[in-house]
C-alpha cells in the first residue's frame, strides 16, 4: 500500500511548529488543523535582515496565527548573536555549511521551547521550501533533538523532532494559493544579508 506524502506520528495531537514566515506556514498549518494536530506557532529567525524585514515577516506571521485563534510565541531577536554563531561561515553559498549552522541554531531554540511548554513534538516550515536542502533542515533538526535529550530536564521529557517534507501532498501548490487568499508579504530572499549577494541565482522565491 503507498504511504501517505505527510505521515504525522501516531497519537500526535500538539506540535511546536518553528515557522519561518507566514506565507511558508500556512498550507502546513492548514494541513495540521485539518488532521487533528494543534500547532503552537513559534517565530524564531535571529537571521532576518534587516531588523525592519524581520518586523514584517513577524507581523504577517503574527496575523495568520491569530486569525485562526493558534497560540503564537515570538522568539527573541538577537541578529548579533546570530552573526557570532555563523562567524567564519560567511562567504559560504546557499545550501551551504552557514545554511546548516543557522538551521540548527533555530531548531535547538525550537527543541527547547517545545520542552519547556511540554510539547512532545516539534517541527519546522523550512522544510515547505524547494529551494532549501531538506537534508540539511532535517539533520539540524535531529542535532536539536539530540542536543536537548543530554540535557534532560527531570520534569520535563525531551522532544522529539518530525522530520517531515512539507512541500509534498500539494502544500506547496496550497502554499501559493493562500498567499494569494491572506494578501500576505512574500519576501524575495532567505532572511540573512549573505542570502542577498546575488538574488540571480542562488535566492529564490521562498
Amino acid at each position: 500500500m503507498k504511504q501517505p506524502a505527510i505521515q504525522k506520528p501516531e497519537g500526535l495531537k500538539e506540535v511546536l511548529l518553528h515557522a519561518c514566515c507566514a506565507p511558508c506556514s500556512s498550507a502546513i498549518v492548514e494541513w495540521m488543523m485539518a488532521n487533528g494536530v494543534r500547532p503552537v506557532i513559534y517565530y524564531f529567525n535571529p537571521n532576518i535582515w534587516p531588523r525592519e524585514e524581520y518586523e514584517i515577516r513577524k507581523k504577517e506571521s503574527k496575523r495568520h496565527a491569530e486569525s485562526l485563534g493558534l497560540t503564537w510565541i515570538d522568539g527573541d531577536y538577537d541578529h548579533e548573536e546570530w552573526l557570532h554563531g555563523v562567524c567564519g561561515l560567511e562567504g559560504e553559498p546557499e545550501r551551504g555549511r552557514r545554511c546548516e549552522r543557522c538551521f540548527t541554531l533555530r531548531l535547538i531554540a525550537a527543541a527547547k521551547k517545545a520542552q519547556e511548554l511540554n510539547i512532545q513534538y516539534f517541527t519546522t516550515t523550512l522544510a515547505s521550501s524547494r529551494w532549501k536542502s531538506l537534508e540539511q533542515i532535517n539533520q539540524a533538526g535531529l542535532i536539536a533533538e539530540q542536543t536537548i535529550s543530554q540535557h534532560p530536564s527531570p520534569d520535563l521529557p525531551s522532544p522529539k523532532y518530525w522530520a517531515q517534507n512539507w512541500r509534498k501532498g500539494g502544500l506547496y501548490e496550497r502554499r501559493n494559493q493562500l498567499l494569494k487568499e491572506y494578501n500576505f508579504y512574500n519576501q524575495q530572499y532567505c532572511g540573512c544579508e549573505f542570502s542577498t549577494r546575488d538574488k540571480s541565482t542562488d535566492i529564490k522565491e521562498k
